[in-house]
């Protein structure tokens, strides 16, 4: 098996980029029967949904459009349970479909804080587009629309998804060693 060490960490290879391309394709080709005619705006999420939003986008064949918000909850492996708006939305979403790109649902609590603000904005309906679904860590209630991925509440780096600011380039998905 593969594996890798980031900073004082080691990861072994988890998920392959063919299998991660394959997923945001199957996903894309929903969103492109039950999004067209809705001129969706797609909010994709930095630092870690970048990756993802990319090849989603290229991916989605609908009129549409594309912004991003950065927001963190992050801190070296572990969530700090508080999400901090770091750079707001600037386009308008009142009366249109939304599409939040995620790259990944463990808590939920990210997603909560953030829907919560969108709302507030009068968007027409919003959606949940992610990479990764973590359900066994979820808190919250949520409707994920689009999900590429289920997995297992492992640590896990790359394809966007970092330790402390390193891995987001990696092409494959690791898991942190056990």
């Amino acid at each position: 098996m593969k594996s890798i060490k980031i900073k004082d960490k080691e990861f072994d290879l988890f998920i392959e980029e063919e299998k991660i391309s394959e997923s945001i394709q199957r996903i894309a080709d929903k969103m492109n029967v039950e999004l067209d005619g809705k001129d969706p705006v797609f909010l994709a999420i930095l630092n870690g949904a970048f990756m993802f939003a990319g090849e989603l986008m290229k991916k989605v064949t609908i009129p549409s459009e594309i912004t991003f918000v950065r927001l963190a909850s992050y801190r070296g492996i572990s969530s700090t349970e508080q999400v901090q708006e770091v750079l707001g939305l600037n386009e308008s979403i009142e009366g249109r479909t939304l599409v939040i790109v995620e790259d990944i649902v463990d808590t939920g609590n990210t997603m909560v804080a953030l829907m919560k603000q969108l709302n507030e904005l009068n968007p027409k309906e919003i959606k949940i587009a992610t990479l990764l679904f973590k359900p066994e860590a979820l808190k919250n209630p949520l409707n994920l629309d689009y999900v590429a991925l289920r997995i297992p509440s492992d640590f896990i780096v790359g394809y966007g998804l970092d330790y402390d600011g390193y891995g987001r380039n990696l092409s494959d998905i690791y898991k942190l060693k056990s």
